[in-house]
């Protein structure tokens, strides 16, 4: 009889006793709202933003209600405005080209490699043919690409890259942090990210006067003082006449819970990779199944797992993953031509006024397979997901 899997792959570990015992009394205050404090208190949310621009190695961090308002921010706050190009790496998720277009910009995909990372060469070319100025990088389920490279080809063209580290929150490249590589960056605390708060985001930079933009536009009236890790007064006089209010403040209940949650984000890491490495050790041995090597100075985070399933090719996949799913394996599929859950691929956000062709993402994506790789499965538990997967893969190239 075939072996199944019982466990849920959107599972998450308990809040923290001490998050739930913060968030108790703040809701026995009945004060939720950043700005809503007495004299002499600093908000959960400012506390939060002190010290997880300490945590990053940034001076300034906003706290926003989602990864994707972030995003959105950023974007406004770095000068993006209405059809303003936005080169964009076309192998992320929705949230990424919703920003762009939500603030009236026009995307510029940029093709990826076999190893999911942005194609260094159609990046060059794009930078130079297409007249954008920004970049939004999207660090997408934890492929952190050649960061010097980019960082060298933004710098030639002067492109301002902002860096989507909604899956890269503790990853590193050659030492350095992600998201401090560009003018900014943007993380998520959504429930399946590497802080869980059900939702919100983080920004960083150490562009005062992007900051202090970000800061306005985020929804703080006048009460920018009231934040903890921003510039100097002087820089707000010209920023809070000029700045839009787009009402995307994170509330002190979330924000205790992320406080309570990033003292342990290192060792998750680790957990999270330990996971990782068993799950990979036997997918790798499986024919016809191809996982990339992830190279020393690429510090990921291993929350997730993908591989190519070239020896099943893309018309038996979608048979490949309901087998799995029979067993409990729940996999997502990058290739599909519509979208399904919180999956798609570039070619069906409709809403973009020009979609290119990206024969290389297609073929990339086509066989491509992901895993969530949630921390309370044991590494028993993701050895034997990683078999499930290999024998079922095993059985239809055999078919």
């Amino acid at each position: 009889m075939a072996r199944t899997f019982d466990k849920s792959f959107t599972q998450q570990e308990p809040i923290l006793e001490a998050a739930i015992e913060r968030a108790a009394e703040i809701m026995k205050s009945g004060r939720l709202h950043r700005y809503n404090v007495v004299p002499g208190e600093t908000s959960e949310a400012a506390q939060l933003e002190e010290e997880y621009a300490t945590w990053q190695g940034a001076q300034f961090c906003l706290a926003t209600t989602s990864g994707g308002q972030a995003l959105q921010i950023a974007l406004r706050a770095a000068g993006v405005t209405v059809g303003t190009k936005v080169l964009a790496n076309a192998y992320t998720l929705a949230p990424v080209p919703g920003a762009i277009h939500a603030v009236g910009a026009e995307p510029v995909l940029v093709e990826i490699d076999a190893n999911w990372h942005t194609d260094l060469d159609d990046l060059r070319a794009k930078a130079a043919t297409s007249g954008a100025r920004f970049f939004m990088l999207s660090h997408m389920r934890g492929h952190i690409a050649d960061m010097a490279a980019i960082v060298s080809i933004c710098d030639e063209f002067d492109i301002s890259l902002i860096e989507d580290c909604a899956h890269t929150m503790g990853a590193r490249w050659n030492g350095i942090r992600s998201g401090n590589f560009g003018r900014v960056a943007c993380f998520s605390t959504q429930t399946y990210k590497h802080i869980n708060s059900g939702e919100g985001g983080l920004l960083t930079t150490n562009d005062a006067e992007l900051a202090s933009r970000a800061v306005v536009i985020s929804g703080s009236y006048m009460n920018y003082a009231g934040h903890g890790a921003i510039p100097a007064e002087d820089v707000f006089q010209q920023t809070r006449l000029e700045s839009p209010n787009c009402s995307a403040r994170l509330d002190n209940l979330r924000a205790a819970l992320i406080r309570a949650q990033l003292p342990l984000l290192e060792d998750n890491v680790r957990r999270w990779n330990e996971r990782y490495f068993v799950l990979q050790s036997v997918l790798s041995k499986v024919a016809g199944l191809r996982l990339p090597e992830r190279h020393q100075h690429e510090g990921f985070v291993g929350s997730s797992i993908q591989f190519q399933a070239i020896g099943l090719g893309a018309q038996r996949i979608p048979k490949f993953v309901d087998a799995c799913g029979s067993r409990g394996v729940d996999i997502k599929w990058f290739g599909a031509d519509e979208p399904h859950a919180f999956t798609s691929r570039f070619d069906s956000w409709a809403y973009l006024n020009d979609i290119p062709e990206l024969p290389s993402t297609k073929q990339t994506l086509a066989t491509t397979c992901d895993l969530r790789v949630p921390l309370t499965f044991s590494t028993a538990d993701c050895r034997l997901v990683a078999e499930i997967v290999g024998e079922e893969a095993t059985r239809l190239s055999n078919s």
